[in-house]
């Protein structure tokens, strides 16, 4: 898959418009567009980055990295998923950088989504569904998603995200209504976020392959 990534990476450049911020989201299909972006960094003027991780791959390649604060509206973000659906909503956070991306994504006008074939199913849930919990909560939010989904909550151990925060991995879901989930999820005290990408799915998804296909 590692050539479909790439494929799905390097054409996310299309849609690049000289001048542009570009918010960039974290992950191993992620990071072939970074070094793409890099090839055209004349054209733009900077990047929101998601993720220590890939700020640091954009700082390596000479492209400055922007506060989302003080940039404003984006009117491009560009990120991968762990699952996407035949409408766009997405499953993300496997590299506990989801609360980040959400926040971008919510910021930006058109948000890309890029990715393998294998990322893509019929029905969000097969992979771990990540939530990104206040340490001290970890206990009392697994047992709320228990009750609530009667679906397994894993805490990922020895695992801190960017905020200083703890994963969730909630095993064993078939999300019929991802948007509802989403926000029983968030209601629950001690939530940060969680990795469903539903009230706000991606615009446009590419998938790579000879050639990308474009959803």
């Amino acid at each position: 898959m590692t050539e479909a990534k790439r494929l799905a990476g390097e054409k996310a450049i299309d849609y690049i418009e000289d001048g542009m911020i570009v918010g960039v989201g974290t992950g191993s299909t992620v990071a072939y567009f970074i070094d793409a972006l890099g090839r055209n960094k004349e054209r733009i003027k900077g990047a929101v980055s998601s993720s220590e991780q890939s700020t640091a791959r954009l700082k390596a390649l000479g492209i400055e990295v922007l506060d989302l604060n003080a940039t404003g509206p984006l009117s491009l973000y560009v990120d991968g998923a762990d699952e996407c659906d035949p409408h766009k909503r997405l499953i993300k956070g496997g590299g506990a950088a989801l609360t980040r991306e959400k926040i971008i994504a919510e910021a930006s006008a058109k948000f890309v989504c890029i990715v393998d074939p294998a990322k893509r199913v019929d029905v969000l849930g097969k992979f771990p569904l990540p939530v990104e919990v206040i340490p001290m909560a970890r206990s009392l939010v697994a047992r709320e998603i228990l009750g609530m989904t009667r679906a397994q909550p894993v805490w990922r151990e020895n695992v801190v995200t960017d905020n200083g925060n703890w994963i969730l991995d909630i095993h064993g879901l078939a999300i019929t209504d991802p948007v509802a989930l989403e926000t029983a999820i968030n209601q629950i005290p001690g939530v940060v976020s969680v990795g469903l990408f539903a009230r706000r799915a991606a615009d446009v998804v590419i998938v790579g392959g000879e050639p990308p296909i474009v959803m």
